[in-house]
C-alpha cells in the first residue's frame, strides 16, 4: 500500500473577468437585437438565450430577470452619452452658450439616430418602472457632466440648488423625440430640431442671454 500522500485538489477558479466580459457583452448584444425587432414586449430571459446561442442559465449567471438585462443595457446606452459629453469642443467655434448647447443635442440625437435599441428603451413606451428609474438616475449623472461642460466654457450665475436645471432640460427634450418615436417610428427632422429648441429654451429660463465666455477652457 503506497504510503505517499494524496494530491491536494486544486480550488476551481472563477472564469477570467475578461471571459465573463464578454459573455456580458454577448447578452447585452442579443437583448439590444431583440429591442429591435420585437420591442421591449419580445424580450425573456429565454429569447436573449437563444439569440446569443447560449444556454438560459447562462443568461441568469449575469442577469436575474428582464428588468435587470434592461438595467444593463440602459447603462451600456447611456456610456455613449457620457462619451459624447466627453469629446473634444472647440471652443473659438462657440460664440454663445447656444451654440454649445446645440452641440450637445446634436451629438445626442446622433446616438438615438443610430441606435435603434436606444430609441426602444429611452423613448418607446414600454411601463417599465424599473428601466424608467435607471433612465432617471443616468439623467442626472449626464446632467453633472453637461453642467461641467458648459462650466468649461462659460461663466455659468448662481443656479437652484433645488433643481436640476440641466436634468430637467434633457427629460423634456427627450419627451419630444419619444412622441416622434410613438407617431412616426423615429425622429424626424422636423421633430429633431422642436426638441432641440425645448432644450434650449429651458435652459434659457435660466441662462442669460449673452452669458460671458471664458478666455480659454476652464
Amino acid at each position: 500500500m503506497s504510503t505517499a500522500e494524496p494530491t491536494p485538489r486544486t480550488p476551481t477558479n472563477r472564469k477570467p473577468r475578461a471571459s465573463s466580459q464578454a459573455r456580458i457583452a454577448q447578452i447585452l448584444a442579443a437583448a439590444r437585437e431583440l429591442l429591435v425587432d420585437s420591442g421591449v414586449g419580445g424580450l425573456s430571459i429565454y429569447s436573449v438565450a437563444e439569440r446569443a446561442a447560449i444556454p438560459p442559465s447562462s443568461v441568469y449567471h449575469f442577469f436575474a430577470s428582464v428588468p435587470a438585462l434592461l438595467e444593463a443595457l440602459t447603462a451600456d446606452i447611456h456610456a455613449a452619452f457620457r462619451a459624447s459629453l466627453q469629446e473634444p469642443v472647440e471652443h473659438d467655434a462657440l460664440n454663445s452658450w447656444r451654440d454649445l448647447s446645440r452641440l450637445i443635442e446634436q451629438r445626442m440625437l446622433a446616438i438615438y439616430q443610430s441606435d435603434a435599441a436606444a430609441r426602444q428603451l429611452i423613448l418607446a413606451q414600454h411601463g417599465l418602472a424599473e428601466v424608467t428609474q435607471a433612465d432617471r438616475q443616468h439623467d442626472i449623472e449626464l446632467a453633472g457632466l453637461m453642467q461641467v461642460l458648459f462650466e468649461r466654457h462659460f461663466q455659468l450665475p448662481v443656479l437652484p440648488d433645488e433643481v436640476d436645471v440641466f436634468a430637467l432640460a434633457m427629460e423634456l427634450g427627450d419627451r419630444v423625440y419619444a412622441r416622434s418615436v410613438h407617431l412616426h417610428g423615429g425622429i424626424t427632422p422636423r421633430m429633431a430640431e422642436e426638441g432641440m429648441r425645448v432644450f434650449d429654451a429651458y435652459l434659457g429660463l435660466y441662462l442669460p442671454p449673452f452669458l460671458p465666455k471664458r478666455a480659454a477652457p476652464h
